[in-house]
């Protein structure tokens, strides 16, 4: 019983410890703000668009 009671302890300490992983083993200074998030991905579209256009200019 005691040995049942010890791994069910031993596997709630491993789900704890890959839940606190997954939450706070992310960026340094923790999530982005809106106005970041929103900086972000306006370089993101630019970059696309500017990468289809070059492989557009490649195509003709």
């Amino acid at each position: 019983m005691g040995l049942i009671l010890l791994e069910a302890l031993l596997a709630l300490l491993l789900l704890l410890l890959i839940v606190w992983w997954t939450m706070f083993s992310g960026r340094q200074k923790g999530e982005l703000t809106q106005t970041q998030n929103d900086e972000e991905m306006q370089k993101t579209e630019q970059s696309a668009a500017v990468t289809a256009e070059k492989e557009g200019a490649k195509d003709v």
